[in-house]
């Protein structure tokens, strides 16, 4: 019986590339961990009980979106998780709107300690 030297198309991968593929899959997680989102509002409240400010809503908004947009480098052809990064880039844009026309001071302040502009 011979063996071939080279390896199958088929075959199963390295066990090497097995870790690093699982490792990848267990250290991107679609969803924000609490714990995330708990250190994310209190770096941008406004105040000790603050939950919903257009700041803290924002702040949200550009970790899912960073988050997401990370996905769709590996997984470029999921178009259903595309279109949520749409929707949410189109919320994070009303609130900054919104923002913007209420103070304009706390806009500048909100773009530039995310990074949002360039």
């Amino acid at each position: 019986m011979q063996v071939c030297s080279h390896a199958s198309p088929l075959a199963a991968p390295a066990p090497a590339q097995r870790a690093e593929n699982l490792l990848r899959k267990v250290t991107f997680t679609a969803m924000m961990l609490k714990d995330q989102k708990t250190s994310i509002i209190e770096a941008n409240r406004t105040h000790p009980t603050d939950t919903g400010s257009p700041e803290v809503q924002v702040a949200i908004l550009t970790e899912r979106i960073n988050q997401l947009t990370e996905h769709l480098k590996v997984h470029i052809h999921d178009n259903h998780s595309r279109r949520g990064l749409y929707k949410m880039i189109g919320k994070r844009r009303s609130l900054l709107d919104y923002l913007a026309k209420k103070d304009v001071e706390r806009y500048r302040a909100l773009i530039a300690k995310l990074g949002i502009r360039k």
